[in-house]
């Protein structure tokens, strides 16, 4: 199966919640309508999109139809399809890769969001390129995610290092900077934590972190990298917030789209960051993690 297929079939459940609704209400209508274009307008500011980007979407439909003068209903859907490729105008973006020392990733993200399978993959993707990946486990709060991190290591390919439960994380990180550079690594992938303790402030130490590898590289990280869980919808979007507040992030990974019929907050992603969306996940399998392309993800969407 390739990329499309799987990530049509990733959005069917996405696919079903927006565009199946949509569908429904325009074969009721057997031309177009302020009844029709107001439920139209009620089911987009319900769905995962967003409000605002609801309402803009639903303007422009309106005054597409009034230039046109069409009336037949399936019009809609076409022009629904050209804005939502339109919303995710240049949400793309590709990972960064440094040309003359290692590329060094700070991959962040809640507990559940999908982070460290997320970092599997894309050391997996860099293995399979005959390149050397490390790994460092500094989420030191839970022994359970060292151990998943060095699970995942073993399995492909990659070096981690590691500390002892409650180690400082950004000794961790500096730790394996240090290997990558002394073994002439190609990249490094630093995990880190979900949450901390109460005493902990989850925010301060990845800005540590973030500080500490920018001081021994001598310039930025090459990305600083967001996994978001898209089954929870808009409430991933606080979250978001945060972690841009306080590192400045470089790129996001949408996860778990299979999973939701809330794929829909990816517009609502772009709209509320500047931070491109630079992966999306569709599944378990390494191949179901692929770069994102909104003409890809809308066409999907109406497969």
């Amino acid at each position: 199966m390739g990329w499309f297929d799987r990530l049509s079939s990733g959005l069917k459940k996405t696919r079903k919640n927006l565009v199946g609704r949509v569908e429904s209400v325009l074969s009721r209508y057997s031309e177009i309508g302020p009844e029709l274009l107001e439920e139209i307008e009620e089911l987009l500011v319900t769905a995962d999109i967003g409000v605002n980007t609801a309402l803009e979407i639903i303007d422009h439909i309106k005054e597409r139809v009034e230039e046109e003068g069409e009336t037949d209903p399936g019009f809609v859907e076409e022009i629904l399809k050209d804005e939502l490729k339109d919303r995710t105008s240049g949400a793309e973006g590709e990972l960064s890769c440094n040309a003359d020392g290692p590329t060094v990733m700070l991959v962040m993200g809640v507990n559940g969001s999908g982070k460290t399978t997320t970092i599997a993959k894309i050391g997996k993707k860099y293995v399979e390129q005959g390149k050397k990946v490390v790994f460092a486990a500094a989420d030191t709060f839970r022994a359970a995610a060292i151990e998943q991190l060095g699970y995942w290591a073993d399995r492909v390919g990659a070096t981690m290092i590691s500390q002892d439960i409650g180690s400082d994380p950004s000794a961790v990180a500096y730790d394996a900077l240090e290997h990558t550079l002394n073994t002439d690594a190609d990249l490094l992938l630093i995990d880190t934590a979900g949450r901390l303790q109460t005493k902990h402030n989850l925010m301060e130490e990845l800005k540590k972190i973030n500080r500490v590898i920018e001081g021994k590289l001598g310039r930025e990280l090459d990305e600083r990298l967001l996994t978001i869980d898209a089954t929870n919808g808009q409430n991933g979007l606080s979250q978001a917030e945060k972690f841009d507040q306080a590192v400045g992030l470089t790129g996001i990974i949408l996860t778990k789209l299979d999973g939701t019929g809330k794929g829909g907050v990816i517009f609502q992603i772009h709209e509320e960051f500047s931070a491109p969306i630079k992966l999306i996940g569709v599944g378990e399998k390494q191949e179901d993690l692929h770069e994102f392309d909104r003409d890809q993800f809308v066409e999907a969407l109406f497969e």
